[in-house]
């Protein structure tokens, strides 16, 4: 199996659905990218860099990896959009749901993933959001991906900008 095969090019595999004006997918990874970033959700404008090897793969990630996102003004909303790769720490589910809290309790925002590969270890896919949905520009969030019995199998802070 080639290296460019198993390094972190985000190739989609199995199931896609939309989410949010995106969609959703699993991706393909090798296991110790997915070991160093478990239970993270790594967002980034686009798809996962990928290095000359795992080493420098987890090394160009952690680069990518953003912490603030700058909004998009739509009319009278600001508009956030981004990538997300999810190294879940727990496979099964068949949907999930993106929440927002602010302070990590106070919930403000919700996306449905649906149609995802219960055996999928990564998911990759695009989300929309907007003040609309109840995020506020400048305000500091936490992201955690859940199922529908609340157990969160990744999580991210965000700062909206």
């Amino acid at each position: 199996m080639s290296s460019r095969h198993l390094m972190c090019t985000a190739v989609l595999a199995a199931a896609v659905a939309t989410v949010g004006g995106g969609s959703i997918a699993s991706a393909d990874v090798s296991a110790a990218v997915i070991k160093e970033f478990r239970g993270n959700l790594v967002i980034t404008k686009g798809d996962l860099p990928e290095g000359k090897n795992e080493k420098d793969t987890i090394a160009k990630i952690k680069t990518e990896r953003l912490k603030e996102l700058d909004g998009e003004d739509k009319g009278d909303a600001k508009f956030w959009h981004f990538h997300y790769t999810a190294f879940l720490t727990k496979t099964g589910a068949s949907e999930l749901e993106m929440k927002f809290f602010m302070n990590e309790k106070k919930f403000v925002a919700d996306n449905r993933l649906q149609g995802i590969d219960p055996k999928a270890t990564v998911l990759s896919g695009d989300i929309s959001i907007s003040e609309d949905d109840g995020l506020v520009k400048g305000k500091s969030y936490v992201i955690k991906l859940v199922t529908d019995k609340d157990v969160v199998v990744a999580s991210a802070p965000l700062v909206m900008k």
